[in-house]
């Protein structure tokens, strides 16, 4: 009797795995809307507000994020694709435990912040410095880090204030402004949490590639005209031809050609006339010293 039970739950089992079908999970559009993972359900409905977690260097293939980690949640199921929104990211417990030492202190924070497109997000920033500081320094430094990150989401949507954050803009503003209270070390934003979605949608910013695309137009219009010119000066020449006037000759043709007869003729002299003179000046130094030798000895035997 057992060996027939169980022959019969491993029927149901295998039964179970044919019914189900693949579903792809796709990214957010502020990520490029990228397929993350795959997954098996019976029931697309089962899948929603189901968080999967993905590192930043899987999307964008920089190995210097691959720190950072990121969680989509499912909101609909479409044609065995499964669209997600953001959740919140995370650092790696290795990379925290590299910026905490001894004798340093560590300054945290949590704060609830609204965007502009009305979503609520939780932030959890903390500071590093070179040495231990008392509880007021803290409390200067936690002021100034709030103020900087409410600041910022008031002024940019959900997917603005994602990127500067994993970008690591936020970070160093806020380094920037807690540098003149007291001499941070590093800053980083270790977690994030999306309360609740955005509740009013509003288009982004267009990146400046089209206003660069005008300017190559109003480039091009002066070469038209030019051709335009070019154009012209043919046909009044084939006018003139059919009213029997006859074209203008080069000048400048005739007066290169005598130049040229000129050149030539001086070259081959210079080189005749050294060789002739050379042959000259020794042969009568040659022939003058030896009557004078021949008279000097006449003249003393007198």
């Amino acid at each position: 009797m057992a060996k027939a039970r169980s022959r019969a739950t491993t029927r149901k089992v295998k039964d179970r795995w044919r019914a189900k079908n693949w579903y792809n999970i796709i990214a957010p559009p502020a990520f490029d809307s990228l397929t993350i993972a795959d997954t098996l359900t019976d029931d697309p409905n089962n899948l929603i507000n189901r968080v999967t977690g993905v590192s930043l260097q899987d999307l964008t293939n920089d190995f210097r994020k691959s720190h950072i980690t990121l969680f989509f949640k499912i909101t609909k199921v479409e044609e065995e694709k499964a669209h997600t929104q953001f959740a919140g990211h995370t650092l790696t417990s290795d990379y925290l435990r590299r910026m905490i030492r001894r004798r340093r202190s560590k300054i945290e924070g949590v704060y609830d912040v609204d965007t502009r497109d009305g979503a609520v997000i939780r932030v959890k920033p903390f500071a590093t410095t070179d040495k231990r500081i008392q509880n007021s320094q803290r409390k200067v430094v936690r002021e100034a880090m709030k103020k900087t990150i409410s600041d910022q989401a008031n002024t940019s949507t959900l997917s603005e204030f994602m990127k500067n954050i994993l970008d690591g803009r936020m970070g160093s503003e806020i380094y920037k402004n807690c540098k003149k209270l007291y001499p941070v070390k590093r800053i980083e934003i270790h977690k994030t949490e999306v309360i609740s979605p955005p509740t009013v949608t509003i288009e982004e910013k267009k990146p400046k590639k089209e206003e660069k695309e005008e300017p190559e137009k109003k480039v091009k219009k002066p070469t038209e005209e030019k051709k335009t010119e070019d154009v012209k000066e043919p046909k009044i020449k084939e006018k003139k031809q059919e009213e029997g006037e006859k074209p203008e000759k080069p000048k400048v043709e005739v007066k290169d050609k005598k130049k040229e007869k000129k050149t030539t003729k001086p070259k081959k002299i210079a080189k005749k006339t050294p060789a002739k003179k050379s042959t000259t000046k020794k042969t009568t130094t040659k022939k003058t010293t030896k009557p004078k030798t021949t008279s000097k000895k006449t003249a003393n035997k007198k």
